[in-house]
């Protein structure tokens, strides 16, 4: 039980690495995509990013 539970947070420890390397490898590094508009199915509802407030179809209002 206690190797699972080992190998069950090393996993999970090498997903969020694995998904961070843009954040730690590169200078000013962020996540791309983050906005709710981009996604298909909140696009059919209408949803604003909840960073910028950007709607679907309009350029990000907060640029870094």
């Amino acid at each position: 039980m206690g190797t699972i539970i080992a190998a069950s947070i090393l996993l999970v420890l090498m997903s969020v690495a694995l998904l961070s390397v843009r954040l730690l490898l590169v200078k000013g590094g962020e996540f791309k995509g983050s906005c709710a508009s981009n996604n298909p199915f909140m696009q059919k509802e209408g949803a604003v990013c909840g960073v910028c407030g950007r709607k679907p179809g309009e350029p990000c209002a907060e640029k870094a």
